[in-house]
């Protein structure tokens, strides 16, 4: 049984998804306060549901028991609810799984995490937390650690709005991101279980290419034929956005976004060599803008 926590959110559904596909008994770990449309999207697919939540720790102990292996995605950054933060869900509440996996016996651990970033903020450290406490938990662990969504950081939510032809442009938008699709992280989920190559391992994931934010806008101008009108915000007003945030999601936000000014190229042919996923298999850039600006979505 593979229990995934964060099912309801872009990454968990498809990993639930591709499990299933796979042949693969899943059992998904939801909230009461969960979009009912959600719940009955999961339960088409054939995912079991269990009713738990991070922040309480003996449901995590029910959710536990007969599992070999747990998926874990959560995160309060894209779907936060009363009571939510990063202190008491992507820290306090991964820990609590970790242990409770650990009381249940999982055999393995998977955690969605991202790469170690040169900004310290409150998400950082509790990623880097929960990684620890893998490491030392005596359980067999597998953290992958993805670069930008492509679905998330270019979409209107952080100002790239392909429909209206503008991009909100994090820096210069000279430097390079391996950008990667959330449906190809969950390749690489569903692809740990049971793989031997991909246990007690630490592995950065990209897409296809590295791309700077600037030739991102040229291929969505190329794919759409309009020219974007574009706004940069430049790195000392994202530390003064940082240093004013009124709590720690939003500062997450504004760290990122640094991040991403930075840019980070990941080279894929260790995660390949694990996996057997092949780089002309991920989605590109050029893909998945052609599909926005068809108006297919991701």
């Amino acid at each position: 049984m593979n229990l995934v926590v964060g099912a309801s959110g872009l990454v968990g559904t498809e990993i639930c998804r591709k499990l299933i596909e796979e042949r693969k008994q899943v059992r998904a770990l939801v909230r009461s306060s969960t979009d009912p449309a959600k719940l009955e999207r999961l339960q088409s697919y054939g995912a079991g549901l269990v009713y738990g939540n991070l922040k309480e720790p003996e449901t995590l102990e029910v959710a536990c028991r007969g599992v070999s292996t747990v998926i874990s995605t959560a995160s309060s950054t894209l779907s936060s609810q009363a009571g939510d933060s990063i202190e008491s869900v992507d820290a306090q509440g991964q820990l609590n799984l970790v242990r409770a996996a650990k009381t249940a016996g999982v055999r393995h651990f998977i955690f969605i995490s991202f790469p170690p970033t040169p900004v310290d903020f409150a998400l950082e450290r509790a990623k880097r937390a929960v990684e620890r406490a893998l490491t030392e938990s005596g359980l067999a662990f597998t953290v992958l650690q993805p670069t930008f969504f492509a679905e998330v950081w270019l979409s209107p939510a952080v100002g790239f709005d392909a429909a209206n032809a503008k991009a909100t442009i994090y820096g210069s938008g000279r430097n390079k991101i391996s950008w990667i699709s959330f449906r190809d992280v969950a390749r690489f989920a569903a692809a740990s279980v049971d793989n031997a190559g991909a246990r007690n391992a630490v592995i950065k994931l990209g897409g296809p290419e590295g791309l700077s934010p600037l030739q991102v806008v040229q291929i969505f101008e190329e794919e759409g034929g309009r020219r974007f009108d574009i706004t940069h915000v430049d790195e000392d007003a994202l530390r003064a956005q940082k240093a004013a945030a009124g709590d720690s999601i939003q500062e997450a936000f504004a760290a990122l976004m640094l991040y991403y000014a930075h840019g980070d190229v990941v080279d894929m042919k260790p995660a390949s060599r694990i996996f057997g996923i092949k780089e002309p298999t991920l989605m590109t850039v050029r893909e998945y803008a052609r599909r926005a600006v068809s108006g297919a979505g991701a």
